[in-house]
């Protein structure tokens, strides 16, 4: 749906800061990912395995595959981005990106992966996991 700004109203340009605020969270947020890379694999895949939503044989095959998706989201563009979380889009009121990408990831292609054994929990669950995480390393 295409925003419409009136560029003589205050409105609008009241709705054009919240836009760019909004823009700059995102994409310091993104930014944020490349500095607390390992710390943020091992604390989300630490976490999910903890618990009780991932079963895995390998913590390590997890850790690794969450460090991929991380680096993976670092290097993307915001159409890649937007293209992998539009499922779950309206998951909670306000989403953090990264927790967001990483569920995703979670939900749609961690559950292939050979060392998984299973995905427990709602897809709400697996975001609130995720996102304490974020939260912690990346305020």
């Amino acid at each position: 749906m295409a925003k419409v700004f009136r560029p003589s109203t205050r409105e609008s340009t009241i709705l054009s800061k919240i836009e760019s605020s909004k823009e700059y969270e995102r994409r310091q947020a993104i930014n944020a990912v490349r500095d607390r890379m390992e710390p943020l694999a091992n604390a989300i895949s630490q976490r999910l395995v903890d618990s009780n939503l991932v079963e895995t044989t390998s913590k390590n095959a997890l850790e690794e595959q969450i460090r991929g998706c991380l680096e993976k989201l670092s290097r993307s563009d915001d159409f890649e981005i937007d293209y992998q979380v539009a499922p779950i889009r309206r998951l909670v009121p306000h989403p953090h990106i990264v927790s967001l990408y990483v569920t995703a990831f979670v939900i749609e292609k961690l559950i292939k992966h050979k060392d998984v054994v299973d995905i427990f929990g709602s897809d709400e669950d697996i975001y609130l996991c995720i996102n304490r995480e974020v939260r912690k390393h990346l305020s």
